[in-house]
């Protein structure tokens, strides 16, 4: 059986098939405007890679802000769920999932077989998610990935007090007049962020391992800062941890293969 699960973020499209249960083919791009067009585009790309068409699809379920966008998806997911399912299925058992990307971040807790117990989401400010370590290394005169591997190395601990992305900007720049070294900046920014979403992990309840999905994932600073903030040893990541919500969308997908078709893209 071949199924599909897109995940359209607030910045990028993301594109899982699968085949059987594994992953056939995958692709990613960048989103705009034109959610539909790119959603498509992005699809036919990962049945590319998968060696099939797109009428070999049994079902896709679209995910994630633009998801009512993918008009030729054959059913919906919330990306809590389309979460929850990727993390059990990549580390079976697990019971604490925690996904950070380009504009929300959220905890959630299941029952260790994918279905969602409690949930907590913030999605009204930036910065709890990733884009604020976007404009933060900006204001800094970083790139990203300098500013992520910078933030490892400083053993200073600098409380921000900003809750908003356009304060904390503000706030790094009277930093930077005082003297202050950038990778100390760089980890006070990330310790914000992870005081957060701790905080949101907390509201749900952790308990056993800690999955971490999302783009952020693939930053050390925050992964560091986050371990700490949570009190614990190691995070389970998977390989492709911003694909997680196509994944589960995919997987959604197969349990709901039985159903009608709809309109193919």
């Amino acid at each position: 059986m071949i199924t599909a699960g897109i995940d359209v973020g607030s910045k990028n499209i993301k594109a899982v098939v699968l085949r059987d249960g594994r992953i056939a083919g995958e692709a990613v791009g960048s989103g705009g405007f034109e959610q539909l067009a790119r959603a498509t585009e992005l699809l036919k790309q990962a049945l590319r890679a998968a060696g099939c068409a797109t009428a070999d699809l049994a079902h896709i379920t679209a995910t994630g802000a633009g998801r009512t966008a993918v008009a030729f998806a054959h059913s919906t997911v919330t990306g809590v769920t389309a979460g929850a399912r990727a993390a059990n299925h990549l580390f079976p058992g697990a019971r604490t999932v925690v996904e950070v990307g380009a504009e929300e971040s959220r905890a959630v807790k299941t029952d260790g077989a994918g279905r969602v117990l409690d949930s907590a989401v913030n999605e009204k400010c930036a910065a709890g998610s990733g884009s604020f370590t976007e404009s933060m290394a900006r204001a800094l005169g970083m790139t990203l990935e300098e500013f992520a591997v910078r933030s490892t190395q400083s053993t200073a601990r600098i409380p921000m007090n900003a809750q908003c992305t356009v304060f904390a900007e503000s706030e790094v720049v009277n930093l930077i007049h005082s003297g202050v070294d950038p990778k100390d900046i760089a980890r006070a920014v990330h310790d914000a962020i992870a005081s957060r979403v701790a905080a949101m992990v907390r509201r749900v309840k952790l308990e056993g391992d800690v999955v971490l999905l999302g783009g952020m994932a693939h930053n050390p600073g925050f992964v560091k800062c986050l371990k700490e903030n949570l009190e614990v040893e190691t995070l389970l990541i998977p390989e492709r941890p911003e694909l997680a919500d196509a994944l589960g969308a995919a997987l959604v997908a197969t349990d709901r293969a039985g159903g009608a078709p709809g309109e193919r893209p």
